[in-house]
């Protein structure tokens, strides 16, 4: 009797394990009762191998900005100008250029004459010329007193006085010309160059050159050229000297300044020139 109760008592307790405790669903969700075997899986788990399961993809307008588009709109591209269009300019249009033009005389010589470097009795001899000559005349000064020469188809200038020549043609229709001296290879600039004025009157000088035998030109052995006002205009004078020192007369009433350098002269040429510290009126 006492047998059959006890297997009475262990049948009731597993059929009351089986009929309550054998069941995971009867669990209370969220408490750890039973579970000695690992953590409690979830009943089911969604089937994410199917595409009617998955979750749907972000929404572009809440998860990130809309790029912007390189199209450009109807109104900036109105504004658009092409780069190949030629755009017309004023600096295209050139006003002609008025170029005097000059003339080349002929003409031959009445006399024997001197043809010299510069326009003027002061300047070296450079070559004779004779009557009968014909030449080219190719310059002038600016009064056209002294003109530029050379034999027909030479290379050879000088200058000589006008009046010595007949001349084909207005001598004032030739271009005016300047002709550079030669240089003296052995002489430096002359020094001590000074003026002073007294009224209208301005003296010039300067300390003497001293020549090597052999040197001298037999012709004056220094120059000054001056751009004086006389008469109400700047003139150009080119003076010889045979002395260190010259005597010119400057009106002071041109509107442009009265200026001077001097030269010392030997047979080769010319030293370099010296600018004369023109003295205010």
């Amino acid at each position: 009797m006492h047998k059959n109760t006890a297997w009475l008592y262990i049948s009731t307790v597993i059929f009351i394990f089986i009929a309550t405790g054998c069941n995971p669903r009867s669990k209370p969700e969220g408490t750890n009762a039973g579970a000695t075997t690992g953590p409690v899986m979830p009943a089911s788990l969604p089937d994410y191998t199917s595409a009617a399961t998955l979750p749907p993809p972000p929404s572009p307008s809440s998860t990130q900005p809309v790029p912007e588009t390189a199209t450009p709109s109807p109104s900036s591209a109105a504004t658009l100008v092409p780069s190949d269009s030629p755009t017309p300019t004023a600096s295209f249009t050139f006003a002609p250029s008025l170029t005097p033009t000059y003339a080349i005389l002929r003409g031959s010589v009445l006399e024997q004459a001197n043809c010299r470097y510069g326009p003027g009795a002061a300047y070296l001899y450079k070559y004779g010329l004779y009557p009968g000559n014909n030449i080219e005349i190719i310059g002038r000064n600016d009064t056209g007193t002294w003109i530029v020469i050379q034999t027909i188809g030479g290379t050879n200038p000088c200058w000589i006085k006008a009046s010595l020549l007949d001349i084909s043609g207005d001598v004032m229709s030739v271009a005016p010309a300047e002709l550079p001296l030669p240089m003296s290879p052995y002489y430096g600039p002359l020094t001590g160059v000074y003026a002073e004025r007294h009224g209208n009157e301005v003296i010039i000088s300067w300390n003497p050159m001293e020549l090597r035998a052999g040197d001298d030109s037999l012709q004056y052995p220094y120059l000054v050229e001056a751009w004086l006002c006389q008469n109400g205009r700047l003139t150009f004078n080119a003076i010889g000297s045979w002395e260190t020192m010259v005597t010119v007369q400057d009106d002071p009433v041109c509107a442009e300044r009265s200026h001077a350098r001097v030269y010392g002269v030997e047979k080769h040429g010319y030293t370099l020139w010296v600018t004369v510290p023109w003295p205010a009126p």
